[in-house]
């Protein structure tokens, strides 16, 4: 599984650096959208895979309230480092209460 991960970043990747390198003529809008797309797609997997799965089973912890914290700070436009803060301390509350 984490090969299928790295070989789908690696030619996300590839496909962001072709942007770079090929002219505006040849990357139609439909080409964009797959594109934007695939990158919203990874980028939700791997936070679900990271956020509630262990192993084969899904854990619902700490990780869960700090994601949910995170996409609303996120949903607000608030500063990343700050998103990224308050995410931990929830977590780390969280974990210190018992949860």
């Amino acid at each position: 599984m984490i090969l299928t991960v790295v070989l789908a970043s690696l030619a996300v990747y590839s496909w962001k650096i072709m942007g770079y390198l090929v002219p505006e003529r040849f990357i139609s809008a439909r080409l964009r959208g797959f594109s934007d797309r695939v990158t919203i797609t990874l980028l939700a997997a791997l936070v679900g895979i990271q956020g509630i799965a262990v192993g084969n089973e899904l854990q619902l912890d700490a990780r869960i309230p700090a994601l949910a914290v995170a996409a609303l700070l996120l949903w607000l436009r608030v500063p990343y480092i700050l998103v990224v803060a308050s995410a931990a301390l929830v977590a780390g509350g969280l974990r210190l209460l018992g949860f």
